[in-house]
């Protein structure tokens, strides 16, 4: 008999309208350790009107009652009414999500070109995420004042007031004052140090700008402080590495493409900013950002840098005979001592999550590989004696890992399993660089053989698809060829895990000591049968080697299904070439190919991994600086985790058909072609 109460109709769906999905998952929208990131929203916005050459002042004050102001002497927020909503454009930007003026960047008329604002969401969360916020704006020769409460409520509608009552300085500008509501984040202080970091770092980023912090003190007076750098990044760094031993000169400049030049494969106006030393202290530390955003988990920029670096000390090294018999340069050898200011302007760049603290467009490594990589090498033959000491730098890290792998390799080759034949193992012994793939056929092995890194990068074909061992006992999995010889090639017997969530912690740190791959990717190909590989060694993995998976050592290679080719129009337009995982990013790069002018666009797709170029191949799937690796994860909660584990059994176990068939029945109608 049914039970009423589980009736499921229309009226229990939900739409959420205006703020209402920040304020219910904020955490998809910016960082909730701090309310650092919705402040950095409003700076930034000031930031890109100085950007597109309208403002000269930023000012941030910091008030007694946790509240903040941003204010900046740019154009001031529009506020006549918006002609498809009817309501004043000030209210939109601050009240609706995806609302804003940095869409269409490559209009010719487009002021906000190289703006970090992307999606139209960044200041409507600062309102929803705050118990208050003002918004004082001078245009026109009048000036205006709006007030929010309670979570972005119009408290005090738009209205004209009289300028001495505007707490906007000068002719024109946004002062937007704001106080965030402490039940949204870890912390309700307010991070002076970060809005310092942010302000100095926009005074070095924006030539001629003046950034200034105002702290209210207890009496009522303002503790005031500017920055001002005159050789910008150079000065910058000069303060970064302190009391730093510098090795050689410090090496700085600038680029960025012209339609008339060699480097008008990029679009007018995109480059790079940069200053780099090395120094006697070990480690890398630097900063960068992407059209004034600070991307504080680097990305494909960085990864661009690192590599311009390594093949120009290289290239150097080489050249001048300074390459030892037997000695091999790697970028982290190139790479460990580094210290560097990057900042970057692209037109679309792309971003990991709303907070965009990664970014993500491949061809921002190209990018910056070409601006660096020349004038680095020219930098190099012109400071001889700087090159000299940096080059010698990184060949003793070269050398000291060299004795250190071989002592390494020494350890490890008494008492070690035959592998497997068909495993094609990497020059390097140490398992936090190694890295291995489980690739789906011969074909797709042979183009992984000839793409990969043969420094870090090991290649197990798989012959077809593996045996489902959801239902195979642990003292009998190893009977399966393929299982066991991805057993012997990642150093792990599968005997030696119990499949829960809360297995022995010692017992599994003791076992781990011995794999030979902190990185194991799956890689098959985007098709159907790819995904059906793939879920089969995701059920041989959970099953058998739960804590490969929760040491977080478990991959996915995410290969592209679609490759798309845009020919030349014009020098304004040079031919690209990209790549889609599925359906839905095509049509998004075909869109966006569309809106920048590109006609002449033709699709393939691919058959296999087998199927593609080694180049190919190791710029979507294998590169670091360029692929796409999801990490799997084991749900630590103990009921989640066994609802893991209840769906890989309806999934997998042969006695559940009757399950699979209703669940078919009943989601079927949400796959689409």
């Amino acid at each position: 008999m049914a039970n009423p109460g589980n009736t499921y109709t229309a009226s229990d769906i939900d739409v959420l309208r205006g703020l209402e999905p920040v304020k219910l998952r904020p955490g998809m929208y910016t960082r909730t350790d701090s309310c650092a990131h919705v402040i950095q929203e409003v700076i930034d916005n000031a930031a890109d009107e100085a950007l597109a050459g309208f403002a000269r002042h930023i000012t941030v004050t910091l008030y007694q009652d946790n509240s903040v102001a941003v204010e900046d002497d740019g154009r001031g927020i529009p506020v006549d009414l918006h002609p498809v909503e009817k309501v004043p454009a000030v209210q939109l930007v601050f009240c609706e999500l995806h609302s804003g003026g940095k869409f269409h960047k490559q209009d010719a008329n487009s002021v906000y070109k190289f703006s970090g604002g992307l999606h139209g969401v960044g200041v409507s969360v600062t309102n929803a995420l705050s118990t208050r916020l003002e918004v004082d704006i001078r245009r026109g020769g009048k000036a205006y004042r709006l007030e929010f409460a309670n979570g972005g409520e119009i408290a005090v509608p738009l209205t004209t007031v009289r300028k001495n009552e505007s707490s906007v300085s000068g002719t024109s500008g946004t002062r937007v004052r704001v106080w965030p509501d402490a039940k949204y984040f870890e912390s309700p202080r307010i991070p002076q140090d970060e809005i310092e970091r942010m302000l100095r770092a926009k005074s070095v980023l924006l030539p001629g700008v003046k950034s200034v912090l105002r702290i209210e003190q207890k009496d009522g007076s303002f503790d005031e402080r500017a920055w001002h750098y005159a050789n910008g990044l150079a000065d910058y760094l000069a303060e970064m590495c302190g009391d730093a031993a510098c090795i050689g000169q410090m090496f700085a400049g600038e680029a960025y493409a012209a339609a008339d030049t060699a480097e008008s494969s990029f679009a007018e106006g995109e480059g790079a900013a940069w200053a780099i030393c090395w120094t006697e202290d070990a480690g890398t530390l630097g900063e960068s950002y992407v059209n004034l955003i600070p991307t504080v988990s680097g990305g494909t920029h960085e990864a661009g840098l690192r590599t311009a670096l390594f093949e120009a000390l290289k290239r150097f090294a080489e050249s001048h005979g300074l390459m030892s018999k037997g000695i091999k340069l790697t970028p982290e050898d190139c790479w460990r001592n580094v210290r560097f200011v990057l900042s970057v302007r692209l037109l679309d760049p792309q971003f990991r999550g709303q907070v965009k603290e990664r970014l993500d467009s491949r061809e921002a490594h190209r990018l910056i590989v070409e601006m660096v990589k020349p004038r680095l090498e020219s930098w190099l033959i012109a400071n001889i004696d700087s090159a000299r000491a940096i080059a010698d730098l990184a060949l003793n890290h070269a050398r000291a890992r060299l004795r250190e792998g071989q002592k390494v390799e020494r350890k490890r080759s008494a008492g070690v399993s035959q592998l497997p034949g068909k495993l094609t193992e990497c020059a390097s012994a140490d398992p936090a660089e190694c890295e291995l793939f489980l690739v789906e056929g011969d074909s797709a092995g042979g183009s992984a053989k000839q793409a990969r890194n043969k420094d870090n990068q090991a290649i197990l074909p798989l012959k077809g698809k593996i045996e489902n061992t959801w239902e195979v006992g642990g003292d009998t999995v190893l009977s399966n060829a393929e299982v066991h010889d991805i057993a012997v090639a990642i150093g792990i017997d599968p005997h030696a895990f119990a499949p829960a969530a809360d297995g022995d912690a010692a017992a599994a740190v003791k076992v781990l000591a011995n794999l030979r791959y902190h990185t194991i990717a799956i890689m098959a190909d985007a098709d159907d049968d790819g995904l059906h590989i793939t879920t089969l060694l995701l059920t041989l993995f959970f099953r058998h080697f739960p804590q490969v998976i929760a040491a977080g050592h478990l991959y996915i290679a995410q290969a592209p299904l679609f490759r798309i080719d845009a020919a030349a129009a014009g020098k304004s337009r040079p031919a690209r070439k990209l790549y889609a995982m599925d359906g839905n990013e095509l049509q998004a790069v075909l869109d966006r190919l569309g809106k920048e002018g590109y006609r002449d666009i033709r699709t393939s797709r691919f058959k296999g991994l087998g199927e593609m170029s080694r180049e190919e191949l190791w710029e979507t799937t294998m590169s670091p600086d360029t692929r796409r690796l999801l990490r799997v994860e084991l749900p630590t909660a103990e009921d989640e985790f066994g609802e893991t584990q209840a769906l890989f059994g309806h999934l997998m176990a042969r006695k559940e058909a009757a399950w699979r068939r209703d669940w078919m029945s009943r989601a079927g109608y949400q796959i689409e072609d």
